[in-house]
């Protein structure tokens, strides 16, 4: 194991003065005290040695350590210690000319501020916490820095760089020994030979079982679904669903699966065994984890596709009916023509009707008593159609599956078990007494007529098919769950433990400013609903705005009219983008890059921290062959960079948690940038999905004929008021986005102080908006058709009433406040489990939402999140400034879908990626390149308005905000691909504007 993970230039920055020194860090670390200035006076002299000795003073509690060229400190530093002392700062010029005399100087600044140097007491104790760090975090980097934050907290002047490179590099060698000390345990002989098997091209296999472990599915059929059970049970053969490697930090497994993951076969059995084996534990432990989530996932996607095509069916079927409706109300018409004529005698409408209508009209309009439509209209008998589809995998999966339910869930896991007997001894017939409760009223007519009718045969598909719908909406909504899944787990463990709880609750209160108990929370909403009543009330009281009720109490919300955007907008747009440089897509990853180093977050997934010269090269090529869509062959060959290099560069570092890293470096860099506040301040933001058709199959993917010849996927984006893109998500374009909206914002790793988010109707439902409040956030969405939606109130219609007269009446729903009260403890325990990271949000939201039976918790959360959506509703009807607000945000997002469609060019737009996680590092490359085009367009914006500025003077910064960065037309992202690292990273400054003559503004 190399003990220089560091470059030359990194050790000779990690020895060096930092390049920058804020205004905050220079007031705190380089202010002396009256008390520090007489010290020094009597431990130095001379004033060279003086202020030699106070930039140390000053720096050691900075830095942890002083440079060895103190003179070199930055000029602000020193000029602001010179003036404190009264010595100009041209005297540290020839302070340090012995570095002994440096040496000197530092024991005994450290004696005063209580430091001291590192002796083999101090490095043991380092090693110690070295080593526990490294048994989780084993990238040589990151050791480094936490090495030096621990010394610095221990007042420890931190060691020479190469020395702590040593002691880190002897650390990560005992780091390997006790992880798989840990492990050694599990490692039986018979264990070892199994797991140097998974390496191993068997005989009639093309690739080796770990290869063949990774190779996800990519459709629901059942072919596909019993491929996945020979993993299964591979994997059980193997015990994988049993190790316990609980000794092992979850960052730890995760890392070795990754490399388990990624590492050829030759490169893991060249390995030695204290590190090939450990990888191996981790990877078929995921493995097992991985393969049973997708198996569920196949389940339920192949049950929910025979669902859907009966359904599609019986629309079809339905339109035939009421056509043949249609026929039969006009005979009828004829049928009342005759009934009702009072010339034609009753003794004689009989024989008016046979002879004028014809017995072959009649009889042909009869309906057969058989053909009458059960409560679903005949979805089940549809779906029984395609019973020999489902029986091709259903008994193979619930033969492997376990099943595991909550008490009211309790009569559907138990029919499950007698369809698992079912299935393994071939009945036939379901046995008396067979729970059926669980069944929807509307398809109980099936099993009610079958019993009636003694049809054996008939009551077993329909129960069977009742028992396996049922359990995939137990497992949509976690009243069923499978041991050992992730995804599909308990959903008592998706939140906070009880007992932790209780010692965060008021803490957690307090971050989100949500009152601690229900009482004083009911009591808030009453205060903002009264206030927000009484903004409403003299608008709705003048009856002719642009809100007013109509004469049935109904609400009316004219469109908001187009903002008057002055000519000048378009006209400085103009001017600007022609002063703008003309680069080639190529140079402005680079040139973004140079500002916001976001290539370093792209590190290697094996903990590799050695970065080749070229590297920075292959990452561009890598990315941009993702971003605009033509692959890594076509890459090769615009570049010339080889397909091997590529393939190994995307393999080994582009994956989700690198790439969401490099993206939130450069949206940080973004932020910084003083035209960017013009735009917004990075508090508010919105989300929207932007669908893209799939070529191939996936399992991501789904049929929508508005929008595919076949079937495609969404990307749900998560824009800021800057826009910039903070947050990706992959998900089927048939999922409400509701479900995903809060992932993000809660997951938010930028500077972006994000407080508010604007939706548009598919993004928010009751639940969402409460969660929205208790995680300290507010929801603003556009939703459609406002004035139809039950507004809440507290308290009674009469009172609300008399006090607004108009406004009041809005408020017609009533909200279960007993409810509310009885659950707020658990509804705050949901949300922290959310706002500290403990789940996710979309697992929980979207559980909350498949249930049929709500939960007390989950009806409580509607209950509130009523109340919310009400305080939205009437802030929107009142104020015309923030529907505007909300409309310019969601705007901001529609003009990024085009950027990323202008991007996404190759295979027409067409997602080719077949894996979930393939399709996620697309999509974050994606949005990796609108971001540094963003970046890039707003720096040298600025310059071009202090340029046009320089010209013609100043310029009003309300016509700013009206000039997107989202611009493409300056950039060509087309022909071959050249990367000029070198000269990229050699230019001073900017590069040159354009400067093009332009009328006048």
């Amino acid at each position: 194991m190399s003990t220089k993970f560091f470059s030359d230039a990194e050790i000779r920055r990690l020895r060096s003065w930092p390049e920058e020194l804020g205004r905050d860090e220079l007031i705190r670390h380089f202010t002396l005290g009256s008390d520090d200035r007489a010290w020094l006076e009597g431990a130095a002299r001379g004033t060279s040695n003086r202020i030699g000795m106070a930039i140390q003073l000053c720096t050691l509690p900075w830095l942890g350590f002083v440079p060895d060229d103190v003179a070199a400190v930055p000029a602000a530093a020193a000029n602001r210690v010179g003036v404190q002392l009264g010595i100009p700062i041209a005297d540290l010029a020839g302070y340090g000319a012995r570095a002994q005399t440096r040496t000197e100087h530092l024991r005994v600044v450290a004696d005063r501020l209580g430091w001291h140097t590192a002796g083999r007491a101090e490095w043991k104790d380092l090693e110690e916490f070295l080593l526990a760090r490294a048994i989780e975090h084993d990238a040589p980097s990151v050791l480094f820095r936490l090495g030096c934050e621990y010394l610095h907290s221990a007042k420890v002047v931190r060691p020479g760089v190469v020395s702590l490179m040593e002691h880190i590099a002897t650390v990560r060698r005992s780091a390997v020994g006790e992880v798989f000390g840990r492990v050694e345990h599990l490692l039986s002989g018979a264990r070892r030979a199994e797991l140097d098997g998974l390496l191993v091209v068997e005989e009639g296999m093309s690739v080796s079982r770990l290869a063949w472990l990774h190779r996800g599915a990519t459709s629901a059929s059942p072919m596909a679904i019993r491929g996945e059970l020979d993993k299964l049970r591979y994997l059980r053969g193997l015990d994988a669903h049993r190790l316990d490697l609980s000794g092992l930090p979850e960052a730890r497994r995760r890392r070795l699966a990754g490399v388990g993951r990624r590492a050829s076969n030759q490169a893991l059995a060249r390995r030695g065994e204290d590190t090939r084996f450990p990888v191996l534990l981790a990877t078929v432990a995921e493995c097992s984890v991985e393969v049973l989530d997708e198996l569920v996932q196949m389940f339920d996607q192949a049950v929910s596709g025979t669902e859907g095509r009966a359904r599609r069916r019986l629309d079809e079927l339905l339109v035939a009916r009421a056509k043949a409706s249609e026929r039969k109300l006009d005979l009828l018409e004829e049928i009342l023509a005759v009934a009702v004529d009072e010339t034609v005698a009753d003794v004689e409408v009989g024989d008016r009707l046979r002879r004028g209508i014809g017995m072959d009209r009649l009889r042909a309009a009869r309906r057969d008593p058989r053909d009458r439509l059960q409560r679903d209209h005949g979805h089940l008998a549809l779906i029984d159609a395609s019973f020999a589809y489902l029986r091709e995998f259903a008994p193979h999966v619930v033969a492997a599956l376990e099943f595991v339910g909550s008490a009211e869930a309790k009569p559907l896991v138990e029919a499950v078990e007698v369809l698992r007997e079912l299935y393994a001894k071939g009945g036939r017939k379901v046995p008396d007494g067979a729970r059926a409760q669980f069944v929807p009223t509307r398809w109980r007519g099936y099993l009610d007529h079958a019993r009636k009718t003694g049809n054996a045969t008939a009551y077993r598909h329909y129960w069977e098919l009742c028992t396996l719908l049922g359990l995939r909406d137990a497992l949509r909504s976690g009243d069923v769950w499978v041991p050992g899944s992730r995804r599909y787990a308990d959903p008592t463990t998706l939140l906070l433990p009880p007992g932790k709880w209780e010692g965060m609750r008021a803490e957690y209160c307090a971050l989100v400013d949500v009152p601690p108990s229900a009482d004083e929370a009911l009591e808030r909403v009453g205060e903002q609903l009264r206030a927000a009543l009484g903004e409403l009330e003299p608008l709705l009281t003048g009856g002719d705005g642009p809100v007013r009720m109509t004469d049935k109490g109904e609400v009316v919300v004219s469109r908001l009219s187009a903002m008057a955007v002055p000519d000048a907008v378009e006209q400085l747009r103009l001017q600007l983008v022609d002063l703008l440089p003309r680069p080639q897509l190529t140079e402005l990853l680079i040139e973004v890059d140079r500002w916001s180093s976001w290539s370093d977050r792209l590190t290697h997934a094996g903990g590799k921290t050695h970065r080749d010269p070229q590297l920075r090269r292959n990452l561009y090529a890598a990315i941009l062959a993702q971003a605009c869509n033509f692959g890594l062959t076509a890459m090769s060959e615009a570049s010339g960079i080889s397909y091997d290099t590529l393939a190994w560069t995307t393999e080994w570092y582009l994956r989700e948690d690198t790439l969401r890293a490099a993206n939130a470096a450069i949206v940080d860099h973004h932020h910084t940038l003083p035209l960017s506040s013009v735009w917004g301040g990075g508090t508010m933001s919105s989300s929207d999905g932007q669908r893209f058709p799939m070529r191939g199959k996936s399992l991501t993917a789904r049929a929508m004929s508005r929008y595919f010849v076949d079937e495609g996927v969404s990307t749900y984006t998560h824009v800021s008021d800057q826009h910039t893109t903070y947050g990706t998500k992959v998900i089927p374009v048939t999922d409400r986005k509701a479900v995903y909206v809060l992932d993000e914002i809660l997951g938010n790793a930028t500077d972006l102080p994000i407080t508010e988010h604007a939706t548009d109707t598919a993004g928010q439902t009751l639940t969402v908006f409460s969660l929205f409040n208790l995680t300290g956030f507010t929801l603003s969405p556009r939703i459609r058709d406002l004035g139809g939606i039950t507004l809440h109130r507290l308290g009674s219609r009469k009172d609300l009433t008399s006090a607004f007269p108009n406004a009041g009446k809005l408020l017609t729903g009533t909200v279960n406040v007993g409810l509310i009260r009885s659950q707020w403890g658990e509804m705050l325990r949901l949300a922290a489990s959310l706002k500290y990271g403990h789940t996710t949000a979309s697992l929980v939201v979207g559980r909350l939402h498949a249930s049929s039976r709500r939960s007390a918790t989950a009806q409580a959360l509607v209950e509130f999140g009523g109340l919310q959506r009400t305080l939205y509703a009437l802030r929107y009807l009142a104020d015309e400034a923030y529907r505007r607000r909300i409309t310019r945000q969601l705007n901001k997002g529609e003009s990024l879908h085009s950027l990323r469609r202008d991007l996404f060019f190759a295979h027409e737009g067409s997602v080719r990626r077949r894996h979930h996680d393939q399709q996620t590092e697309q999509a974050l490359c994606l949005s990796l390149v609108v971001n540094a085009i963003i970046t890039w367009n707003t720096a040298y914006l600025e310059l071009a308005l202090e340029h046009l500025a320089a010209r013609r003077g100043r310029i009003d910064h309300d016509l700013l905000a009206h000039v997107s960065p989202a611009l493409m037309e300056h950039v060509n992202p087309y022909g071959t691909y050249e990367f000029p690292v070198e000269a990229e990273y050699a230019r001073q400054g900017f590069r040159p504007l354009r400067d093009r003559p332009s009328p006048g503004l």
